[in-house]
């Protein structure tokens, strides 16, 4: 049965554990250290920890990482029950009223008034950042704060996708249009319900380094991290598809961030329009294996564009390779059509990326 902590919060632009599982079994075994410096959603290192394998997972955003950091060290699900009641208890409505009100247009339509006092008070409460209790906690609600309330009380929002947070005007002429009104959830609940129906699955055990950083700083703190990282498997931001700080606002705001969309505030590089500076990103990402990953490493890397063709994008990425200073031999690549667009999902008619280009490289000593 598939690990219910694998699905946590789905969102735009992931892999499929499947993807992570068969390079692990391929190329890793037992023990073995494996990297991620796109972390995203934890799958890679996630299933590392499954499969007995170690984990070094990177990711300058703040979604990847609390999930990464979540899935990877996780708690027990009693430790998670007592802190909800504490939460609950100390939760009072009256003093989150005035805040709830003043929310702009967009808090008020996007949830009921009670949800949204509940969610203001814990995302001022939460110390998602260093309690692991608290950062389960957290990603649990990530992975419920918004979704289609049509077909299924596990979201808190007004009819939203569930991979990425809608613009606010947009959302509320929609909501306007439908005449649609936030559903009344109660968010200890719901959390208490998510904790339950994750846990149904054990979390691995096994050790996880996540990191709360950009990938060009490893090459600094490598003395911190294990000597023999023997496989990287990734997938960098593809060249002008999505922009994650954008698409996950909502998200972001729960965790600190401005209650609005933004970009470039925490990375310049989740979208690049210009193809030259993409691939200048590329070639840092290069630099970074070079300096951190075993002499004889397998580094398979999974990369997309809407106008980038998938022979050109991996011809480019084997010629950037020599950037990492190291002698890289390209084992081999495959391309593959996307079955399940999620463009389409919530951006009806749109053209986003059919296909996705799979390469196996090998550093050789």
């Amino acid at each position: 049965m598939r690990n219910r902590f694998h699905s946590i919060c789905p969102y735009f632009a992931m892999f499929p554990e499947a993807f992570a599982e068969t390079w692990l079994d391929r190329l890793t075994r037992r023990n073995d250290v494996v990297l991620d410096p796109f972390s995203g959603r934890g799958t890679t290192a996630f299933q590392s920890l499954l499969m007995g394998r170690r984990a070094v997972a990177c990711d300058v955003n703040d979604v990847a990482y609390c999930l990464t950091k979540a899935k990877t060290d996780a708690p027990r699900l009693s430790s998670l029950k007592r802190r909800i009641n504490q939460l609950e208890e100390g939760f009072d409505g009256r003093r989150w009223h005035h805040a709830a009100e003043k929310a702009t247009e967009f808090f008020q339509y996007a949830f009921h008034t009670t949800t949204l006092q509940q969610l203001l008070y814990l995302r001022e409460t939460l110390r998602w950042r260093d309690n692991r209790v608290d950062t389960m906690l957290a990603a649990l609600i990530l992975g419920s704060l918004h979704g289609e309330m049509d077909t299924s009380d596990s979201y808190l929002s007004n009819q939203m996708p569930r991979t990425i947070s809608t613009k606010p005007a947009y959302s509320v002429r929609f909501w306007k249009k439908q005449r649609l009104k936030a559903p009344e959830r109660n968010t200890f609940q719901l959390l208490r319900s998510r904790a339950s129906f994750r846990y149904e699955s054990e979390p691995p055990e096994g050790e996880a380094i996540v990191l709360h950083r950009d990938m060009r700083d490893l090459p600094r703190i490598r003395e911190t991290l294990p000597q023999r990282i023997s496989c990287v498997i990734t997938s960098p931001p593809y060249f002008d598809v999505t922009d994650f700080e954008e698409d996950q606002w909502l998200r972001l705001w729960f965790l600190g961030g401005p209650a609005r969309p933004t970009s470039g505030r925490l990375s310049r590089d989740d979208r690049h329009s210009f193809e030259a500076e993409y691939w200048r990103f590329i070639a840092d990402m290069w630099r970074s294996l070079g300096a951190v990953v075993s002499r004889t490493a397998h580094i398979v890397i999974r990369i997309g564009s809407r106008k980038v063709s998938p022979d050109r994008l991996a011809k480019t990425l084997n010629a950037s390779s020599v950037f990492s200073n190291r002698r890289v031999e390209l084992i081999g690549q495959e391309i593959s059509e996307i079955q399940k667009r999620q463009t389409g999902a919530f951006r009806p008619g749109t053209v986003g990326v059919s296909m996705e280009v799979d390469c196996h490289f090998r550093f050789r000593s």
